[in-house]
Parts: structure tokens; C-alpha cells; sequence
């Protein structure tokens, strides 16, 4: 079965690829790369208290799927969302484990529903007004393909309704990072449409293919480096405003095939 969409809108923060209008010529490679600290936007529409309590989870995937849907000329709140990320908030996880590990085992409630996997969902829905249903994935490093297989799937069900993608990860402070060591932050949000002419075509199918490495090696770097960034392949296309087929990484024996036209 092929799944299909419209790309209307992408939001893109990593390292060295501040937003996605200034990172398009570093992914075509009509730029050069440089690998820098990640940036992330302050949240500037989430309200004071939760501005504050807004981790490094929430405020990646809140600025991604914010640039997305503007670049789209959406409104955020009339969008379904699916968010995907292999291990959610690893820094409130750390934070969590170090408190049961000490004689004070008193976990706030703030440090604790900001620990759960759906709290960038949450805070979404915070920030934006959203109503609309919210789901919130994890599948290790199928992550970004799991999520993308979701949205399609969603927006194959309800044609009439956009679905937008937030696809994000966040290292882990030690010693969790030295199981699951990762680059750094990444964000990326795809908002997907069915029919009409806005944005670039996409198919995928899953196919028995080998994934190939990025040419530029930075680039590759991330990509392997961390599970929001396997959909980096599909970013770089999707930035050279040509047609072709890339291979993302998905489960073991399977990866996923996506074909963009015009």
C-alpha cells in the first residue's frame, strides 16, 4: 500500500540548521554545512508559568511544528498532530532517577507530568488552543518513519484534515547518555495535506532496501547520530526542490521508500 500527501509546510532546528529557510542551502548542498550547538527558540506562545517549566523536548518540538505550520500559512490549532521521539524528556527522566536514588523520594508533580511521553503534545496544545487529537509515538530508531507512516495514515483516513509531524529528540545527561549517547537536539515537523497543489507530492511504501549514508559526511553524522534525524534524507530532497526517491531507515528488515514529485 502507498501512502500519499502534500508537504505544504517543514520546520527544521538542529545542529547547525537554525529553521528551515536558513538550512535549505546547507541540506542541497548549495551551501556548505557546519556543525554547531543547536538553537532552540524560546516558546514564546506558551504563557509565562509553562514557558518556564518547558524543557528541551517541549521547546524543540514546539518551534518546529510552529515554523512548519506557518511556513504553510495554517493555523496551528485546526491541525491533528503526531508526535514521534525515542525516549521523550531524558533530562526530567534523569532528574526523576537521581531523586529515588537519594533519601528524598518526594518527586514533584511538575517534574513528573513533564516526564511523560505525551507532555510536548500537551504543551502543544497549550500553546496553540489545538482540540484535535493529539497521538504521541515511540519506536527507538524508527521513530521518525513510525511517526511519518502515522500521519499518512491519518491523513488517509480523513483526507479533509492537514496532520502535521513533530518529530524530535534531545540528549540524555550522563551516565544515561553513555547507554544511549546522541549528537545533540533535533527537530523537524512535515504538515502534510491531501490533494490541491501547495507544497511538493510524496509517496512511501515499505520496501526490503538497504539505507544509503548522506554524501556530506556532517550531515550523515546526524543522521546516525540521532533518531529524529533519520528523516534528514527526505529533508535534503524536499530542500532541493527536485524530484526523486529516498530510503529511510524503519525496522530491521523493512525501511520505508519515499518518492517526491512535483
Amino acid at each position: 500500500m502507498r501512502l500519499a500527501a502534500r508537504v505544504e509546510g517543514v520546520g527544521l532546528f538542529g545542529p547547525g540548521l537554525p529553521g528551515w529557510g536558513a538550512s535549505r542551502a546547507l541540506l542541497s548542498g548549495s551551501a556548505p554545512y557546519e556543525a554547531r550547538a543547536t538553537v532552540i527558540p524560546t516558546p514564546e506562545a506558551l504563557p509565562a508559568t509553562e514557558r518556564r517549566r518547558a524543557g528541551k523536548s517541549v521547546r524543540l518540538s514546539l518551534a518546529a511544528g510552529l515554523e512548519a505550520a506557518a511556513g504553510a500559512a495554517r493555523a496551528p490549532k485546526d491541525l491533528v498532530a503526531v508526535f514521534t521521539s525515542q525516549g521523550g524528556d531524558g533530562e526530567n527522566v534523569h532528574a526523576i532517577c537521581e531523586m529515588l536514588a537519594s533519601d528524598d523520594r518526594e518527586i514533584s508533580p511538575t517534574r513528573f507530568h513533564n516526564s511523560v511521553h505525551n507532555a510536548p503534545a500537551g504543551y502543544w496544545g497549550i500553546a496553540t488552543g489545538a482540540a484535535h487529537p493529539a497521538d504521541s509515538l515511540a519506536a527507538f530508531d524508527a521513530s521518525f518513519s513510525a511517526g511519518l507512516i502515522e500521519a499518512l495514515a491519518r491523513l488517509a483516513q480523513r483526507p479533509s484534515q492537514p496532520v502535521l509531524l513533530i518529530a524530535y529528540d534531545a540528549p540524555y545527561p550522563q551516565p544515561l547518555a553513555a547507554a544511549r549517547p546522541m549528537v545533540d537536539a533535533f527537530a523537524t515537523a512535515l504538515l502534510l495535506s491531501s490533494g490541491g497543489t501547495a507544497g511538493p507530492a510524496i509517496e512511501a511504501a515499505l520496501v526490503n532496501e538497504s539505507v544509503k549514508p548522506m554524501a556530506e559526511q556532517g550531515l550523515e553524522r546526524l543522521r546516525s547520530g540521532i533518531p529524529a534525524a533519520r528523516g534528514l534524507p527526505l529533508l535534503a530532497l524536499l530542500a532541493s526542490g527536485k524530484p526523486g526517491r529516498v530510503v529511510l531507515e524503519y525496522l530491521d528488515d523493512l525501511a520505508l521508500a519515499v518518492e517526491v514529485g512535483a
